[in-house]
């Protein structure tokens, strides 16, 4: 397991934003986070841009079998989990400058993950979701057992990524709506937004407004 972090914006503002990144994510991570910047009326922030070059291993919370290509995905997001909590956070908490809120967010399968992680810890103020794959088999019924900490999430999904071909992602659509049920149940703050286009189309802006929805809700000091 080996990660790269790059940092954005103001390393001493109160609210700390985490994404878990592909090198595709790194290409538009400027331009998001001027997005970030500009959707949310100026605030203040940090980004911490989490890079994995082993996504299907390091985000996925138990194994599955692939469900395109040939890698199968691993069951790491554990171990992921606690670098963040240990490396990320613990860096913070030692140099006396704790961020008041922290927001995870990610796309695709890092969507998945943040999701995931806002089950298990309750140190992130909000969780932003961005086409989040949970079709991952499986999700659906873990969130029904397991609820998110978070005080506010976003999800969000393309209108045509539910019109796949693949048997397995197809059911993406179902599942958002899913999830976003049992986070409403719940009694969570939570959003879910149709974005125009297929899962690839302007991931960058897609989360940049995700990041920025979650800032403007949490107001959890």
């Amino acid at each position: 397991m080996s990660f790269h972090v790059e940092t954005f914006g103001n390393p001493d503002a109160d609210i700390l934003l985490i994404q878990m990144v592909d090198d595709h994510d790194l290409e538009g991570m400027e331009q998001e986070v001027s997005a970030v910047r500009e959707l949310s009326g100026k605030q203040d922030f940090c980004m911490k841009a989490v890079r994995t070059d082993r996504w299907n291993i390091d985000l996925s919370p138990w194994q599955a079998p692939a469900v395109f290509g040939k890698e199968n995905f691993g069951e790491s997001a554990p171990e992921t989990l606690a670098y963040l909590q240990n490396e990320i956070l613990s860096g913070f908490r030692l140099s006396g400058k704790k961020p008041k809120r922290i927001v995870l967010g990610g796309y695709s399968l890092a969507g998945l993950f943040a999701l995931w992680a806002g089950c298990q810890t309750d140190i992130f103020s909000g969780v932003a979701a961005v086409s989040p794959s949970v079709w991952f088999p499986g999700f659906t019924d873990y969130l029904r057992e397991n609820r998110v900490h978070a005080d506010a999430v976003y999800l969000s999904l393309g209108d045509r990524e539910e019109r796949t071909r693949n048997p397995v992602m197809a059911q993406v659509g179902n599942a958002i709506r899913t999830c976003f049920d049992l986070l409403k149940d719940t009694g969570t703050d939570c959003t879910l937004e149709w974005n125009n286009g297929n899962h690839f189309q302007d991931s960058d802006y897609r989360t940049a407004k995700a990041f920025a929805w979650v800032m403007g809700r949490d107001d959890r000091s």
